[in-house]
């Protein structure tokens, strides 16, 4: 395993990224502990129940509020679709 410092992952993380997506073994000193740097698979729906540590019960609720108030909002003509520039859009 190629054990770096914090300094030293952090001057090399892309090429430390990219090595670690090929198969191979990183770790990095995190006071006296290696924490292993290694590429997961995550699953949107996975990822929010940990992130907000809330049920799909809840999760559903939520996504069905949140729909309906983008739809209140597009029928009001609040929705205005992103150009890409950032500056035009906030002024108009």
């Amino acid at each position: 395993m190629k054990t770096l410092s914090v300094t030293e992952a952090r001057r090399n993380l892309t090429a430390l990224l990219k090595e670690a997506t090929e198969g191979k073994d990183i770790g990095i000193l995190c006071g006296n502990q290696v924490v292993a740097l290694r590429p997961v698979t995550v699953y949107s729906e996975d990822a929010a129940l940990r992130e907000y540590d809330v049920t799909r019960e809840e999760l559903a609720k939520f996504a069905a509020r949140t729909d309906k108030e983008i739809a209140d909002n597009k029928k009001r003509g609040k929705l205005r679709r992103y150009s890409g520039d950032l500056e035009k859009d906030l002024t108009g």
